[in-house]
This record gives structure tokens, sequence and C-alpha cells, in this order.
């Protein structure tokens, strides 16, 4: 005969079974409310988290699209490009005596490469007590290079090379404006420009740039920067009329048209009313598929063409126009 103790221990035994194998192995619907929760988990844990706005995925201005410190970003565009233009520079010169080259033989077509990348280095210096605005100080270096990859008379040499390290601070906002835009945040920057050659080549700069960024829903971005250039020795400045060609302020706007597709528009000029400056309107069509937690691919088909001065810093005193095409990664 067996005991009721047993019956209920046999029991209890199977329901525990039961309810083990249902763990083990959970239903079909189960299964894709737990991947949904999860593929939402990672986009909550990363700074492009899509429920935040374009500019706080950029900057990580709320804790929904903080990264943390130390990791790396892309800052700048990262491309590799084809490029023509109306004619090269053969012997770039300054002002400066003893800044005049000399001539070679260089082609109009070559490849731009442009590397930029950045990592926030603290967080909370001036808003630690707000649990939902973040700032932020970051260190970035780009390097844009002009590669005569077309010149076999030369050797295929790299013409220029721009080297570029900054330290920028940024301060969230969350102001209304006008029209349904919203400003973001507003900075300041210290940057160092150079090209890193001896002379008759060398050139250089130093600026503090005040910056501030707005946007329209997900949408439209606009950037704004304003720079001063610190002083140098005038006897051994090597561009002394930089910022009368190249400019003094720039702004930078981004129209995400839809999801494969933005237009890039960045006008600088010397606010002076003598027409120097430069224009640079840009085309990017994603490539590839979103990933599977959902974020949009990084890479980008991209056209451009630019009219001005400062293209390079061996060009900044001459005034190009510039058309390229090749692939970009962003980090929008």
């Amino acid at each position: 005969m067996i005991r009721p103790t047993a019956i209920a221990t046999i029991f209890i035994a199977a329901c525990a079974l039961s309810t083990g194998a249902k763990a083990q192995y959970p239903t079909e619907e189960e299964a894709q409310a737990a991947a949904q929760a999860k593929s939402q988990n990672a986009f909550q844990s990363t700074c492009k988290n899509p429920k935040t706005s374009p500019l706080s995925r950029f900057w990580e201005l709320e804790p929904s699209s903080d990264c943390g410190t130390f990791g790396l970003r892309g800052y700048r565009p990262i491309s590799l490009s084809v490029i023509g233009s109306d004619g090269a520079n053969m012997a770039p010169s300054s002002p400066t005596a003893g800044h005049t080259a000399t001539p070679l033989p260089y082609t109009s077509s070559e490849t731009r490469i442009q590397l930029s990348v950045r990592t926030k280095i603290a967080q909370g210096l001036l808003t630690g007590g707000d649990p939902n605005r973040l700032d932020s100080l970051w260190f970035s270096y780009s390097q844009q290079s002009y590669w005569q990859l077309f010149n076999n008379d030369l050797s295929r040499p790299f013409r220029s090379t721009d080297h570029e390290p900054e330290i920028t601070y940024i301060f969230p906002i969350d102001a209304a404006l006008p029209g349904g835009w919203r400003l973001r945040y507003a900075g300041v920057s210290a940057n160092h420009q150079s090209n890193g050659q001896g002379l008759p080549l060398s050139r250089s700069w130093n600026r503090v740039i005040a910056k501030a960024g707005m946007e329209y829903g997900n949408q439209f971005v606009l950037n704004a920067n304003l720079w001063q250039r610190l002083p140098e020795d005038a006897a051994t400045d090597d561009n002394p009329d930089i910022v009368d060609l190249v400019g003094r302020a720039e702004v930078s706007a981004a129209w995400n048209v839809n999801t494969d597709n933005t237009l890039a528009l960045t006008v600088r000029n010397s606010l002076q009313g003598n027409g120097t400056g430069s224009v640079r309107l840009g085309w990017f069509y994603k490539l590839g598929n979103s990933a599977s937690s959902g974020e949009r691919s990084a890479l980008r088909l991209h056209t451009e063409l630019f009219s001005g001065y400062g293209d390079s810093l061996l060009d900044y005193n001459r005034r190009r126009n510039v058309f390229s095409v090749g692939l970009t990664l962003l980090d929008w």
C-alpha cells in the first residue's frame, strides 16, 4: 500500500520537473519576448539609444545616452575618398619669410584619408547634483592626409597631413527655441592644428572655440563654432593671415532626410565681409543593414563638394574647388 506521504512526494517532484522543463524549453512566444527585451535593454545601455535625440547620443548629454568614460568613439567622419580638384598647389607658400616651397609636379586627382576618434575623460564636473543632465570633458584627435596615389612620377607621396588634437568641455542644456527647435548644449574647446612639417612647409595655429548645438526632433541638427586664434610671434608665425582666409566662425547643419540619406552643409566665414571662408556640401547614403540590436549601420557612401580656403593647412591661402567620392563611417 502506497502511503499518502509518498504520493505527495511524487506529486511535488513531478511538478518540479514540469516547471524545470518549461523553464529550459520556453515557448516560441516567450523566446521572442525575451529577445525583444534583451534588444531593448541593449539599446538602453548604449549611447546610441534611439529614444534619445541625435545631439544627446553624440555628446552623451543625459543618463539614457551615457556610455561612461574612456570608451573610444568617432568624432568627425572617418573616411577614405577619391578626389578631383581644379588644381594642385605646386609650391605652397605664406607671407612669412622662408615659407615658400620648391615647386613639385603634384596632380589634381588624389585620395584623402580622414581619421578622427575621441574619448570622454570626465563627466559630472558641474552637474553632479542633477540626475537628468551630464556635462563632460572630451579628448579628440583628428588626422587628414592627402595622398598622391595616382602620381607615379613622384612615387605616390603623401602631399599633406594635418594633425588636430582637441580638448572639449560640453555643458548640457534643454531650452525651447522658436519653431520647435531645442538648444541642447554649450561648450568650449582648446584646439591645436599643425601639419608636423619643417620649413618651408610648416603650418600651425592654436584656437579657443566656443560651441553650441541645437536640433529639431530627430531630423535636423545645427552646430555653431566661434573661435579666437591665440597670438604668436609675428616673426615665426607660419600663417599670419589664416583667420582672414579660413575664417573665424563655422556653422554646420545635418538633415536626416530618412533612415538611409543624410545631407550635410558646413559654412565658414571670416566675419569681415570680404567673402572668404568655405562651403562644404555632402550627401551620405547608408550602406548595409541595421545590426540585430536595431542600431543604424554606420557605413555610408558619400559624395562631397568643397569650395573655398582651408581644405588643408598647406592650402589655407589657396582657394580650391574639390569634389570627392568615398566611404565614410559616421558616429552621428
